[in-house]
């Protein structure tokens, strides 16, 4: 682990110049450009950068990525402060403003699509990659650029602070992260982040079954109309969020923690954190760049507020997310135990068998 936290800015900064590569190609008329012209955005109302062409856009693409490489390389060497000033906001961009609301439809869908093909009617004509056109996969690229980046900044945070490189932790400590601190406020992030998809669940469920939440008549009938199963496609979405909220209740419950008894083959084993805490960051950021897109596009008034319904409880998902985020943190905190490199912290982890 040391090993791979210790290298995230060597790979910053490898990714960045890369990135550079793409837009220096890109202005010079190489095909793939993801956005503008070559992307299938709705009349460029989701993606924040619909208007960039490939010159001078290729330019500007690489430039920034030139300076998310300069940044990376000046993590890696611990000069000062500066670095860790740029680092952040490069990483923020690349993570929450450049995606949009299609990487969390991509990656709800995939589970429906990988058997679309066997089902009868409109999704026995989607495939995967509808969903994953290249404009979308170049959003994972760039959120994996932004994650390289910022992991780059918490190692030399962590240079800075004399932490270990491993763990973070110092021989002060601090009192929010021990694993009795973190199982505290973990419980009140993980009830925020099991409650506020509830709201959009509510709409769609009730959509499916034809009662007009937030919406007119009017809208069900003609969104029926020009895309048929388009309300059973929301309640597919409904449900994978509500299946999602029970998930996040195992970052609280001993069953987040030990595998249960109906699970063949894994019964009673310790569940690795990685395994809660990856998916749970993962959603997290897509639950927040999806109400992000919403929450700008609302502002620029590209919705009826008669129509609440279809966009409001969307603009309520960053507080999802920053909660889902919060409570993988905890839950990590919770799970590390005694650092294998530095020695510190306590001999298990904290258990958390208290209930919701």
């Amino acid at each position: 682990m040391t090993t791979i936290i210790s290298k995230a800015g060597y790979a910053a900064a490898a990714w960045s110049v890369g990135y550079a590569a793409l837009g220096v190609s890109w202005a010079l008329g190489a095909p793939g450009f993801p956005w503008g012209a070559s992307d299938p955005d709705l009349d460029g109302q989701i993606s924040l950068l619909a208007g960039l062409s490939p010159n001078p856009g290729g330019w500007w693409i690489a430039a920034f990525a030139l300076l998310c490489a300069a940044t990376s390389a000046a993590l890696v060497r611990g000069r000062g402060r500066v670095p860790l000033l740029v680092a952040w906001p490069l990483a923020g961009f690349l993570v929450l403003v450049i995606p949009d609301s299609r990487l969390m439809m991509g990656v709800a869908y995939t589970p429906l699509l990988a058997v679309a093909a066997f089902l009868d009617g409109p999704w026995g004509q989607v495939g995967l990659g509808d969903v994953w056109q290249w404009p979308v996969l170049n959003q994972l690229l760039c959120v994996l650029g932004g994650a390289l980046i910022a992991a780059a900044a918490v190692t030399a945070q962590r240079r800075r602070r004399d932490a270990c490189l491993s763990c973070g932790r110092t021989d002060d400590g601090a009192g929010w992260t021990t694993p009795a601190a973190a199982a505290r406020w973990g419980r009140t992030a993980v009830a925020i982040a099991v409650a506020t998809p509830l709201f959009y669940c509510a709409t769609r469920w009730a959509w499916a079954l034809g009662i007009p939440l937030g919406v007119s008549e009017g809208f069900l009938e003609q969104g029926e109309k020009d895309a048929p199963g388009i309300w059973l496609a929301g309640a597919y979405l409904a449900t994978f969020g509500a299946l999602g909220g029970v998930l996040t209740l195992g970052l609280v419950q001993r069953w987040g923690e030990i595998f249960p008894r109906w699970i063949p083959g894994l019964r009673g084993r310790r569940v690795p954190p990685l395994l809660a805490i990856v998916p749970a960051t993962l959603v997290a950021t897509i639950v927040t760049v999806a109400g992000l897109t919403y929450i700008r596009r609302a502002l620029a008034g590209a919705f009826e507020l008669a129509e609440w319904g279809a966009w409001l409880p969307e603009c309520f998902w960053p507080i999802w997310g920053l909660a889902l985020g919060a409570a993988a943190l905890a839950y990590a905190l919770r799970r590390r135990g005694r650092c294998a490199h530095c020695g510190r912290g306590a001999v298990a982890a904290a258990r958390s068998t208290t209930a919701m």
